[in-house]
């Protein structure tokens, strides 16, 4: 079980998470618990860091932001011994979850869980701080931000757990974000390969990264909400999410939806580069310094070349990254020979995923009629087996979302 920093913030929801995971211990199951730092906390001690030194060494940065999850585990343990449970909390080098040595950002490499399975086989709650690790130096590492998420499903792959159940401030997955499509309808199963696309897409419920190791391992993962009242039937017996392998979601269901779900993504600013010569390389002179930059590109397209053997060539980059791109591309004009850069912020992508895209033909050709019935202008397109992206103006985002959902036919009750 994972909850998330909202479910961890202060003492009456930490004694409501203690609860749910007595209730799961109470239906006979062996558990174990990986637990956020308090909403707010880790940010709270980024900022001392970067008030400390600007030029922060990572390996010290990680000893203090481990710091905030390392509470919420003990004070969880605590509450499960109030409730007459037997619990203890398990830091990451006591389990030990080994990782590499790139702090702040590190990738889990093995975890060793066999003394941990043994308290937890003699009924013992075992509590796991998330979002930390151990190098192979001995120091304490972390996973980067929302690297809980990847903890927990990387603790369950150790334990062969029979699934892991991520409690969030969501009750599940859904179409779209219920937000924006009030008819946005909670979905029973979901693929891994459509979790990740929609979770790189925009959509917030799961890290990319925890999906992909679910995947990679096998993980059974269910999405649950830890904000059921307390007069309501518990959590655990109101359907999630269940996020489970391509073949078995057949078995479950024969006639399934055509389509998952939609996302929006508002985090993209759009680059063109005007009048580059047609000539081989002439695009890896772009994107090799964004790469070796570490700046992820996402869409990019390049136009049919004009009579002067030129061609103008766009893509996308995260907002947090424009300024950046700008300079590096700023700083290589005469070497790329370009006209002009031109960018735009204001522009946001949608997508539509789901396995079903596989097996039926247009599903591009829906999008685009849709959009184009409502006046709403595609600036970019970019497709993969079971996606449709498009780039459109930020302004039109939650109309193209309600269009989009209804010429889906997915608007439920």
């Amino acid at each position: 079980m994972k909850f998330g920093g909202t479910s961890m913030a202060g003492t009456e929801r930490i004694r409501r998470v203690a609860r749910i995971v007595q209730r799961q211990q109470a239906a006979g199951h062996e558990v174990a618990v990986v637990v956020s730092a308090m909403a707010g906390e880790t940010d709270r001690l980024v900022n001392f860091c970067r008030e400390a030194n600007p030029l922060y060494d990572p390996a010290e940065y990680d000893v203090v932001v481990a710091s905030g999850e390392q509470v919420t585990s003990g004070l969880l343990a605590m509450h499960l011994q109030a409730l007459g449970c037997k619990a203890r909390s398990w830091l990451g080098w006591q389990v030990p979850i080994k990782t590499d040595d790139a702090h702040a950002k590190a990738r889990i490499e093995d975890i060793d869980a066999e003394a941990m399975l043994a308290s937890m086989a003699s009924g013992e709650i075992a509590v796991i701080p998330g979002f930390q690790g151990v190098a192979p130096t001995g120091r304490v590492t972390t996973l980067g931000r929302g690297g809980s998420d990847t903890s927990a499903v990387a603790v369950a792959a150790a334990v062969k757990a029979d699934r892991c159940d991520i409690y969030t401030d969501v009750d599940g997955v859904y179409t779209t974000d219920p937000r924006i499509v009030a008819k946005a309808r909670k979905l029973k199963n979901v693929t891994y390969e459509e979790m990740l696309e929609l979770a790189s897409v925009g959509s917030k419920v799961l890290q990319t990264r925890s999906v992909s190791l679910a995947m990679k391992e096998g993980v059974r993962v269910q999405v649950l909400s830890s904000f059921i009242d307390d007069d309501a039937p518990a959590a655990d017996t109101i359907p999630g999410t269940m996020i489970v392998s391509d073949e078995e979601l057949e078995g479950l269901d024969m006639e399934r939806q055509l389509i998952t779900g939609i996302a929006a993504d508002k985090n993209e600013a759009k680059i063109t580069l005007t009048r580059i010569s047609d000539r081989p390389g002439a695009v890896a002179a772009i994107f090799g310094p964004l790469a070796a930059a570490n700046i992820n590109v996402d869409m990019i397209i390049q136009n049919i070349a004009k009579d002067k053997g030129e061609t103008d060539v766009t893509f996308t980059v995260p907002i947090s990254d424009l300024a950046r791109t700008q300079a590096l591309l700023e700083e290589r004009k005469d070497t790329i020979g370009y006209y002009r850069m031109l960018s735009n912020s204001k522009v946001a992508k949608i997508s539509v995923v789901g396995v079903g895209m596989r097996s039926h033909a247009g599903v591009a050709s829906t999008m685009f009629r849709a959009l184009a019935d409502r006046g709403i202008n595609i600036q970019a397109i970019t497709t993969s087996e079971i996606k449709v992206s498009v780039l459109i103006d930020e302004d039109e985002t939650e109309l193209a979302v309600r269009v989009l959902h209804t010429a889906y036919e997915m608007d439920g009750e």
